[in-house]
């Protein structure tokens, strides 16, 4: 290959990476600005706060089970159509949340964006393996990762800030417009996908149940199963317990603001850098320490907030998304590189597990929260904990063939 053709490449792995990662941002603004805005959401629509929590739980729910399908749908058609297209719609239905007036609708709004939400996240894995050679996958998929948690970071602080400053209607304009952007973006950046359609798939419409045989295919090795329900455990303690602070830290002794509450999503900070530095440590120490790690600032982190001041929960969230944001970094490399074929059903089926947990933990945590506030909240999250604990030691064990990373991918 000459120099220009080698640098042509490199520029086009470089845009997708990048267009994917502005993409993901997109949709993790959406997907968790109502978590920064639920002062804001419980009093234009009169519910009570801890009620306006299970917004981000139906999103999560449709967000997962779309994931399958766009997986399918993504070994039919490709990777950036069905991208673009959910994101072009995304922006419409933030228009349309301008007009929102009743929590149910908002509900259903949000149910709906929870399936287009999903694609980004179904695809961008099996993109990035379709386009670029194994020695940039890694690198590519803890870019990818950083960039999702900014892009959740920026929609917590976004709606802190429109909860503080601004109406529903404003908040929705400004989304919309945010949103707009990025998909342009978007659009410019990501190049020609170079997918092939099977030979089997032409022609073949609608789905057949033959499509739906690779989700069986990973559902079939028990290593893969580990790390799904490793990855919606994580996840379901995780982003809840940042649903509840805020409304910790909104009532006596701290009593801070709308916007002040969502400066506790900056302590993602620490899980950007574990995502980006995910596939050196892995490289480096191998899948056994890194989980056994990750699972223990977790664990420990969320302890550390029983201390119950500002230093201690904040030190807490720090080591919490360190940790969690290792484990999801690792948990989605070990799933792109086992699978052999239908490479978008893998990851779906992974991130299935994981949104499925973040839906499944605001229900679970909400008892602990009414019975005994914040220090309940810790100990349903320690009960979880405890669970994954048992799972991530399962999969390490001496005998297992995964002791060693990506050993038998």
């Amino acid at each position: 290959m000459n120099t220009r053709s080698q640098a042509k490449q490199d520029g086009s792995e470089i845009r997708l990476i990048i267009g994917l990662s502005i993409a993901s941002m997109v949709i993790f603004i959406n997907l968790y600005l109502v978590q920064g805005m639920l002062p804001l959401i419980a009093d234009s629509f009169s519910v009570s706060k801890s009620h306006a929590t299970l917004l981000l739980s139906v999103t999560s729910f449709t967000m997962a089970f779309s994931l399958l399908l766009f997986a399918v749908l993504s070994d039919r058609v490709g990777r950036k159509k069905p991208i673009l297209v959910s994101l072009y719609l995304l922006v419409i239905l933030d228009f349309c949340a301008f007009f929102i007036t009743e929590f149910n609708q908002l509900i259903l709004l949000r149910m709906l964006q929870g399936a287009l939400l999903a694609s980004v996240p179904a695809m961008a894995m099996a993109y990035f393996k379709d386009e670029l050679g194994n020695n940039a996958l890694l690198k590519a998929g803890a870019i990818y990762i950083a960039a999702n948690s900014v892009g959740g970071i920026a929609g917590r602080l976004l709606g802190g800030g429109m909860a503080q400053y601004l109406d529903w209607q404003q908040a929705m304009a400004l989304l919309t417009l945010v949103s707009l952007i990025g998909t342009l973006v978007v659009t410019y950046l990501l190049p020609k996908s170079h997918f092939v359609k099977p030979e089997a798939e032409l022609g073949r419409w609608p789905l057949k149940k033959a499509d739906f045989n690779g989700f069986c295919h990973h559902l079939a090795d028990p290593k893969l199963r580990l790390i799904y329900l490793i990855g919606g455990l994580a996840f379901m303690v995780m982003v809840n317990q940042f649903s509840y602070i805020q409304l910790h830290l909104m009532d006596n002794p701290f009593k801070l603001g709308r916007f002040e509450v969502t400066l506790i999503f900056l302590c993602y900070l620490s899980g950007t850098y574990a995502s980006y530095c995910s596939a050196k440590w892995l490289g480096r120490f191998g899948l056994n320490k890194v989980f056994i790690c990750s699972v223990s600032a977790l664990l420990a982190g969320t302890l550390l907030t029983l201390f119950d001041t500002l230093a201690a929960i904040f030190a807490g969230f720090l080591l919490s998304a360190f940790g969690f944001f290792l484990i999801h970094s690792s948990c989605n490399a070990w799933v792109a590189y086992r699978a052999k074929q239908h490479r978008a059903k893998a990851t779906a089926l992974y991130l299935c597990s994981y949104y499925l947990g973040a839906a499944m933990g605001g229900p679970y945590l909400l008892p602990f929260w009414l019975v005994w506030g914040w220090q309940g909240v810790v100990l349903g999250s320690v009960l979880g904990l405890m669970v994954l604990v048992f799972v991530v030691f399962k999969l390490v064990q001496p005998k297992s063939a995964s002791s060693s990373l990506l050993m038998d991918l």
